[in-house]
This record gives C-alpha cells, structure tokens and sequence, in this order.
C-alpha cells in the first residue's frame, strides 16, 4: 500500500469516526429539547439506532445503495458486502460489483464504514420529530426498514451510479441524500402518529412545552458542529489538503450564518433571542451547505447559511401553524435546510472552485440546467420518501400500533417503555388541560 492510500484511508476512517460522534450530539440535542420524563426513551432511541442501521446496512442497504444494478437499484453485493474483497486497490476488486464508489482507493471496509454512519444518521433525524409519543419498538422496526431499503435506494440514485447522477443532479455530502430522506421520512411519521397530548389547545393554537435541558442542546449542538467537519470533507473520500481545507471552512461559516440569522428573526418575530432557534439555526447552515461545500465559494457559504437560518424559523413556526408536532425542529432543519441546500448548488455552484463537476449555477452565468436538475432530484426524491415511509408507517400501526397509551405518554415513556427514569431524585408530576 503506498503512502497516498495510507493517508486517504486514515482520512476516511478518522473522517468516519466524527460521523459517529454525531449520535451523541443527536441525542443530547434532542433529549435537551424534550421533557425530562422522556429522557431515557430519547437517548435510547439515539443509542439503539446506530445499532439498527450497522446490521441494517451491512446486510442489504451496502449492496443496494453501491451494487452494481440498474439506475434505480443495485443488484450485486447486496449481503454482507458480498463480492469483493478488501484490496485497496482501484479497479479489479470492483469491478462488476461496486464500480460507482471504485473511485476512491481507500480499502473497501473503509468506505463502508464511512457510508455506514451517514445511513444511520438518516434515521436518527427520525427519531427526534416522532419524540415523546412513539413507541420504542415500532422506532425500531422503521428504522431498520428505512436504512436496509428506502435509505439506499436513494442513495443508489446519487452516488451509486444511477439515475439523478445521470441526469446531472449533485449533492456532495447529502443535503438531500442524508437530511431530505430523513426528514421526509420523518413527516410521515409525525402525520400518522399525530401531536403530543396538549401540544395544541382547543383553540388550535400551538403551546409551547419547553426542553427541560438548554444546555444538553446546546453541547449536543456543538457536538454536532463538531462531527460536521468529518462529514462533509470526509466525502471527498480522499486526504485532498485544499479540498478538504475549502470545505471546512464554507461548512463552517455556513453554520455561523445560520445561527446569527436565525437569532436576528427569531429574535424579531418572537420579541426575544431564543436559544432554540439558534441552535436549530446553526443546524440548518450546516444542512443547507452539506449538498455544496464544495461548489461554492466561501462568501456563497454565507449567504446560503443565512437564508438557511431564515427557512428553519419561518419552518417551525409553520409547522406549528398547521398543527404538526415536532418536538425539535427536525422537519425544519433537515427537510426544508435539506431542500434549500440541494437547491442552492443550482444557483452558487462555480467550476472554478470544482472543475470538471457541477458547472456553474444561475448566479454565475450557468443558465437554469443545473437548477432545473436540482429541483427533479429534491421533487422525485421528496415523493418516493414520503409515499414509501407513509406506507411503512401505517403498516407498522396496522400491525403492532405506533403510539404510547395515553397514560403512559403523560406519565412519561422512560417509565411505560424502560422501567426507569433519568432523573430519579427529580419527579414531577403533569397535569395537561
């Protein structure tokens, strides 16, 4: 093995490893956002997923996302990374059964690791929309579900060789690929399982009902800052010193963007700076650049920060507005961050920063093609996500239910679902209107 594949591999897994730290971050933001009779359930939740998605992924979702097949599928290598062996060599090792990620010489086990945690972070965005009224093992059915099918079936489109690769539709690291999926899914989760008790009044107007730990979220947030710089510069697959210093930075200024826009509105609109938004804020800059940080000039990585920031406030206040319950803003920050995002490569992508890949967007004189291409990929992938997981959803009620009795949701799913609480010497008790 040359030294340059050393490199490239130890860049791919250590890239891969702040991926997996991400969970963390996940679930302390969205158990922080929650109440804390759900604690448990949450960080369980946010535990177990990763679990789910490995056997997942390593079973079926790695062959179907990476096989070769056709442009909607693969059909080669789907069990247990079937077909090839470890060679880190490009070429015949792939060759007839993973020839889309056979650009990349790092060893096979690298990439899938890599692959591997960005499937399971599609489904952790799940988890914090349906919170504090879900069933614990219908979440786990879903979620296998989601990462061993819909998930790679996607990702077959885009970074398998198929069919929105062919037609000229880009998302480096997975605005859509990863947060769309996720978020889509998620939608159809919260429509069939319907608000929390009292989070609407007889009026129909939303209630608030505060995250019982701000500072849980906030480091769950940093948390998540953090991983992002494996994230998205980890998908060059390669220890690229200028791409990946390129894309560091524009992932990083997008986030800041974000989280001061969304603070400047939120603070406009709701009379004070609230917290939560500018977290939401901030996750919403680092979701709208995922699709192209590295498209983009650092100074269009402010401005599509900043218009991500804006869309995550004005989305959950809508959310609310049409009586859609997500506890954490999941829907908002990776669905609409996800489609801006996907959206914004049509209109800043610049060749120079990338030759040879996206050709420039509308604001630098590429015409609507690539924009026009970015709108098919989010419109066809938004669709068959949202049907697939509405299908799911209310196959999994049909068969073993998917919400917690009444009781037990206001008693709280740590005590109904685990048999334990996080806060033991903390009990309060909760009356509902």
């Amino acid at each position: 093995m040359d030294v340059q594949i050393a490199l490239d591999t130890v860049w791919v897994l250590v890239a891969g490893m702040l991926v997996f730290f991400m969970n963390l971050g996940f679930g302390l933001v969205e158990s922080g956002f929650a109440r804390a009779k759900n604690t448990v359930n949450i960080i369980s939740k946010n535990f177990v997923v990763f679990a789910i998605a490995s056997i997942a992924f390593f079973a079926i979702g790695w062959g179907l996302m990476y096989g070769d097949g056709n442009g909607f599928l693969g059909m080669k290598g789907l069990f247990a990374l079937g077909g090839a062996d470890n060679s880190p060599a490009v070429g015949d090792a792939y060759e007839g059964v993973y020839s889309a990620i056979s650009w990349t010489g790092v060893p096979l086990m690298a990439k899938f690791f890599f692959q591997l945690v960005f499937a399971a972070t599609a489904a952790t965005i799940v988890s914090g929309a349906v919170a504090e009224r879900i069933k614990y093992a219908s979440f786990i059915v879903f979620s296998f579900l989601l990462v061993a099918f819909v998930y790679p079936m996607v990702g077959h489109w885009v970074w398998g060789g198929g069919w929105l690769a062919s037609l000229g539709f880009w998302d480096f690291a997975g605005s859509t690929v990863v947060h769309s999926v996720g978020a889509w899914a998620a939608l159809a989760g919260v429509l069939v399982l319907g608000p929390r008790i009292g989070k609407f009044g007889k009026d129909g107007k939303a209630r608030a009902i505060p995250g019982h730990n701000m500072t849980s979220a906030l480091t769950g947030a940093l948390i998540l800052w953090f991983g992002w710089f494996g994230f998205n510069p980890g998908s060059t697959m390669a220890a690229d010193p200028m791409a990946i210093s390129h894309i560091i930075v524009t992932t990083s200024m997008s986030a800041a963007a974000g989280a001061l826009a969304a603070t400047a509105l939120a603070w406009k609109l709701l009379g004070k700076p609230d917290l939560g938004m500018t977290i939401n804020g901030a996750l919403g800059g680092l979701v709208g650049i995922t699709a192209g940080c590295a498209f983009v000039s650092v100074g269009s990585s402010l401005v599509i920060g900043a218009v991500a920031g804006v869309l995550i406030v004005l989305g959950v206040l809508l959310l609310d507005r049409v009586k859609l319950d997500d506890p954490v803003g999941a829907i908002a920050v990776h669905g609409m961050g996800g489609i801006f995002g996907t959206l914004a490569v049509g209109l800043f992508a610049q060749d120079a920063i990338a030759p040879g890949t996206t050709g420039d967007g509308l604001f630098f004189g590429g015409g609507f093609e690539l924009l026009g291409n970015q709108a098919a990929g989010i419109a066809a992938v938004g669709a068959f996500v949202f049907a697939i997981s509405l299908v799911m959803w209310l196959a999994i009620k049909a068969i073993m239910g998917v919400r917690v009795s009444e009781e037990e949701e206001l008693e709280g799913l740590d005590i109904g679902e685990h048999g334990n609480r996080a806060y033991p010497d903390f009990v309060q008790t909760e009356t509902v209107a």
